[in-house]
């Protein structure tokens, strides 16, 4: 917890729901960062360190734990561990001491994990308690019945590499059944494989397929297994599956998640930061330039917003502003860097470095971002922080020299621990060849080709990557990004595009026509309410129909777009005075009256506490808040209340701190103060709201140093450019010619929309219930949807809303023009479609009773693309 400078303790902190279950009181980040010490040749720092965990760690602890987080970082962290202690042991140096302690853990921890597996499928549970097991009633765990794809097929190097070293097979076992299961499982028409699995029956729970969040390393470690094992069935296996990924899922530069059973069906408008690890998988494989050109989209992504956010639309808006040090572009970046040998790559990684010292470095460690338009931060540095991004960004800029060892003699497990190639070999007591499968021949030429070089991949051409990565330069900020077109230019030759739902007027007699063609009727409700009907069966062919259900959907969709600006963005506070020196930045609630600090300069000043706490009345000690930023406590009177009291004792600004103990921005979503329903334009002043666990760091600072200054904010300030104070250069650690670089500007600008305009709510759901409901679930019905007049759609205060804040702020024109909203590009052209996920892209028209057929299984699949949560 590197704001806070303590260790996170299970059980000790609120809980972060499944973010937790990682955490298993076996000091987990100490595990996971063993062989980074020997990679950074920290030989004596890893010898202490395998000192500690073998002293130290107990792995029977009476805790639930994820099944695959604890095998990809405790087991993996373990058995890397023991890798690089027998090869320090060899040299004769460090490590003599060592005799497979490690090892006898991890087979220990094996052991412990085994009977997840205990299941019809082979697919083991997610979680399981380290003490007590499954089912039982002490163990609380063992009633689920899903898991992801991923959390099942990420299993086989660990466990392999467990039974290779010790010669017991019970573990390769367990885990080639369960990847034998999820492949035959597969959607066998396009070959791709769903996010969520029933471990009891097989069924596919979440039918949306990518290669990001729920699935990523399933695929990575069907290519990782052959190299290491040397199994061919897993090489045909990751061929089947990457041929049907760069047919459906790949639409360069982008990575569009797909539904397997209609896979020319884009299932959401967004990415996520986990496919990031793609471009280095098609490294290893060897396709070259689509990792180049994926790579390239999400660098300029990445100089846009410093980080890369947890999520992004296909236009490059922000979908969920987090970013936790996640290591997956640093990983892609140092394997395109070993395949070409281009220099860009070591500036792609200097960039990463300048943005984590200058951004993310705190007094005690790294602290993640709560959002990166602001630069807030979260009280969380995750274990393969320190596993994964060190590793790879030392190993990007390392010359050979510089490493004590042959890297080339290891593979990299998904948490980038090192398992020695020469397993391969050993203990070979399984059989091979899946005979039960069937295998396509595949036309690909990329299949020609493994391990990528410069001298076959470039002869004569040092600038190939380059001419690649050109086109893509200004993707995100400069250009409107051109639709991704699916459907076939003679589709509708000469023909008017079909209708979009954002273009619609409710006023006008073509639009209605349009409607009626496409089967959908429009009603008036006597409560001012458009309800719109479709009857797929009414419409004039087949391809209206089509249309019709394209644009019913794309209407909840643009109602959710519709919900999310209606809440300001989060605000930050940061501390400016010594020692912090602006490396604190706490996520702020905004208010919905005095100074918006988007549309004006910031407020920076020193903090006192106001007397009384509360602020409810006359202040007391106007003195002591005069010219300062007021502290005042939440409770017993209205926001606006408490702003004009300190604002007649002379108060600059005020930060209102909650009441209820132990409240955080981590797992609180986010808190806007409302006005009293009086007239506000008499506060003048920027007022912050601050939960309890934040606004305790400030009260903390000042208890020990007395004097706090802190600076309210949009967003975070670059600490090297903060005025009135001189900060250390040792401090600062950051490029002097990235000082003065333009910050992202925010997304808070909002565009306002025709009255004549209506947006969706769901199927047989009020916009106003949807709005009130807490997950914006959609209740489908396949031939209705209920809509809501826009001026209606606002009918529930802000402050009242619950939803996620870092899914509200994103800023959409609506009426399709391409404007430079704070540089966040929206597509134009009605001509050209748009990536919406519930637009049918199919080569072929489908006949009405194929459509009508189907949606259900498409509605049923759009309600779980609206509560995806990665």
């Amino acid at each position: 917890m590197p704001l806070t400078c303590r260790g996170r303790v299970r059980g000790q902190e609120p809980s972060r729901g499944d973010v937790d279950d990682a955490l298993g009181k076996f000091s987990l980040t100490l595990i996971d960062s063993l062989d980074t010490l020997v990679v950074l040749n920290k030989t004596k720092e890893f010898e202490d360190a395998v000192r500690k965990v073998l002293r130290d760690v107990n792995l029977d602890n009476d805790v639930v734990v994820s099944v695959f987080e604890t095998n990809i970082r405790v087991l993996g962290g373990l058995l890397g561990g023991h890798s690089l202690a027998i090869m320090l042991k060899e040299k004769g140096e460090y490590m003599q001491w060592y005799n497979d302690e490690l090892l006898q853990m991890a087979k220990q921890l094996g052991y412990k994990l085994l009977p997840a597996f205990n299941t019809t499928s082979g697919l083991p549970y997610p979680r399981i308690n380290l003490k007590f097991g499954i089912r039982k009633p002490e163990a609380r765990t063992g009633t689920e019945t899903d898991t992801c794809t991923a959390c099942a097929g990420t299993l086989i190097l660990e466990f392999a590499a467990l039974s290779r070293f010790t010669g017991a097979t019970i573990f390769e076992e367990y885990a080639r059944k369960a990847l034998d299961f999820l492949w035959e499982k597969r959607q066998r028409s396009s070959n791709l494989v769903g996010v969520t699995i029933n471990i009891h029956t097989g069924d596919w729970v979440r039918k949306d397929s990518g290669v990001g969040a729920g699935i990523d390393s399933y695929y990575e470690y069907l290519l990782k297994a052959y190299v290491l094992l040397g199994d061919d069935s897993f090489l045909e296996r990751f061929n089947t599956h990457y041929d049907a990924i760069m047919r459906y899922i790949s639409q360069p530069p982008l990575l569009l998640d797909v539904h397997i059973h209609k896979p020319m069906l884009n299932a959401r408008t967004w990415m996520d930061a986990l496919l990031a690890f793609f471009p280095g998988l098609q490294v290893l494989k060897g396709d070259i330039r689509p990792a180049i050109e994926t790579h390239e989209m999400l660098y300029q992504v990445i100089k846009k917003h410093n980080f890369l956010p947890e999520a992004f639309t296909t236009d490059f808006r922000v979908h969920w502003a987090q970013h936790p040090l996640r290591p997956e572009f640093a990983e892609s970046t140092y394997f395109l860097y070993k395949a070409t040998g281009d220099p860009y790559y070591l500036e792609v990684g200097k960039t990463l470095i300048e943005n984590l010292n200058k951004y993310a470095r705190v007094p005690c460690g790294f602290a993640a971002m709560k959002d990166v338009r602001t630069g807030s931060h979260e009280d969380r540095m995750d274990s393969f922080f320190l596993a994964e991004m060190f590793k790879y960004l030392y190993l990007l800029f390392a010359d050979k020299e510089d490493i004590i060892f042959d890297i080339e003699d290891y593979i990299f497990t998904t948490e980038a621990h090192l398992l020695p190639l020469w397993l391969s070999t050993t203990n070979q007591s399984i059989s091979k060849k899946n005979t039960t499968s069937e295998y396509t021949e595949l036309d690909d030429s990329n299949f020609d080709w493994t391990c990528p070089n410069t001298q076959i991949l470039f002869p004569n051409d040092p600038l190939y990557a380059q001419s690649i990565r050109e086109p893509l330069k200004n993707v995100v900020d400069k250009s409107c990004p051109r639709g991704i077109i699916r459907v076939e230019e003679s589709f509708r030759s000469g023909a008017k595009p079909p209708l979009r739902a954002r273009d619609f007027m409710a006023t006008n007699p073509e639009h209605l026509e349009i409607l009626k063609k496409m089967g959908v009727s429009l009603i008036h409700l006597k409560d001012g309410r458009v309800q719109l009907v479709q009857h797929a069966i009414q419409a004039a062919s087949s391809i209206d129909a089509e249309d019709g259900l394209r644009f019913m959907q794309e209407m909840i969709e643009l109602s959710s777009q519709q919900q999310k600006e209606q809440q300001l963005p989060p605000r930050a506070v940061q501390i400016v005075s010594h020692p912090f020196f602006g490396r604190v930045v706490l996520t702020a609630g905004p208010a919905q009256f005095g100074l918006d600090l988007s549309k004006h300069k910031e407020t920076r000043g020193f903090v006192a506490s106001s007397k009384p706490s509360n602020g409810c009345s006359e202040l007391t000690n106007p003195e002591a808040v005069m010219g300062k930023i007021a502290l005042i406590q939440r409770g017993q009177c209205m926001f606006a209340e408490k702003a004009r009291n300190i604002q007649n004792a002379g108060a600059i600004g005020g930060i209102v701190i909650d009441d209820n103990e132990g409240s955080s921005s981590d797992t609180a979503p986010l808190f806007q103060m409302a006005g009293d329903g009086k007239d506000t334009d008499d506060i003048k002043i920027p007022m912050l709201f601050l939960f309890s666990k934040e606004g305790s760091i400030i009260l903390d600072a000042i208890r020990e140093y007395e004097e706090v200054e802190v600076l309210l904010s949009d967003k975070a300030k670059d600490r090297a450019i903060l005025k009135g104070k001189m900060i250390p250069s040792y401090i600062i650690n950051s490029n002097p010619e990235m000082e003065n670089e333009e910050q992202p500007s925010s997304e808070n600008d909002s565009q306002n929309q025709s009255g004549e305009q209506i947006s969706s709510s769901s199927q047989e759901v009020d916009l106003v219930d949807q709005e009130s409901s807490e997950e914006n679930s959609l209740n489908s019905h396949p031939e209705s949807l209920s809509l809501a007049d826009m001026d209606n759609a606002a009918s529930i205060s802000p402050s009242e809303q619950t939803s996620n804040p870092t899914e509200n702020h994103e800023t959409t024109n609506l009426n399709g023009e391409c404007t430079d909203l704070d540089n966040q590009l929206q597509e134009q052209s009605e001509t050209e479609e748009d990536s919406n996920p519930n637009v049918s892209w199919g080569k072929k028209v489908q006949p009405i009773d194929s459509i009508l057929a189907d949606w259900n299984e498409d509605i049923e699949a759009f309600e779980m693309m609206e509560k995806d949560e990665l």
